[in-house]
């Protein structure tokens, strides 16, 4: 299966660039990253539950998220600080996976309309360093990134 979802990864970088488009109009696609209900939604799989334990959609703001498993043991957690939040266009953030050695990485969202009932998620992702960068691409990353954007659009589907 294709996966719709692009990663560029340029060798000796630290960095991502990740493109998606979706058939979705700009503000449903938006809402997907400031809703926490919605957030909720598609970061949830069969194997774990994800729950917004903070989320303040506004510059200055922050979050926190959890995931739990079927006996509620937490599997993941991570938090940031949104530096940048305008409606539809653009979401700036940290992101933390706690307990995890890849560092604190800068993530940038722009969100692009195509036509009025399609949009473009454009994600430059900043890493520490191109090693940091390079152990979370020897996890499956591109799978995962590609199934919760797929999950946005079926959830999202409903709502249009």
């Amino acid at each position: 299966m294709e996966q719709k979802t692009k990663i560029n990864a340029e060798e000796g970088k630290q960095e991502l660039v990740i493109t998606r488009e979706f058939d979705l109009p700009i503000e449903l696609l938006f809402r997907a990253h400031a809703e926490p209900d919605i957030i909720e939604q598609w970061m949830s799989n069969p194997y774990a539950t994800a729950k917004v334990l903070k989320f303040e959609g506004k510059k200055h703001g922050s979050y926190q998220l959890e995931s739990t498993d079927a006996e509620g043991k937490v599997v993941f957690r991570s938090n940031g600080v949104i530096h940048e939040f305008i409606l539809n266009q653009k979401i700036t953030r940290t992101f933390e996976l706690e307990n995890a050695p890849y560092g604190v990485q800068l993530e940038v969202y722009e969100f692009e309309q195509l036509t009025d009932q399609t949009s473009k998620l454009n994600m430059h992702v900043i890493y520490e360093s191109g090693a940091k960068r390079d152990q979370v691409l020897a996890l499956p990353f591109a799978q995962g990134i590609n199934m919760a954007h797929n999950r946005i659009q079926e959830i999202l589907n409903t709502l249009k």
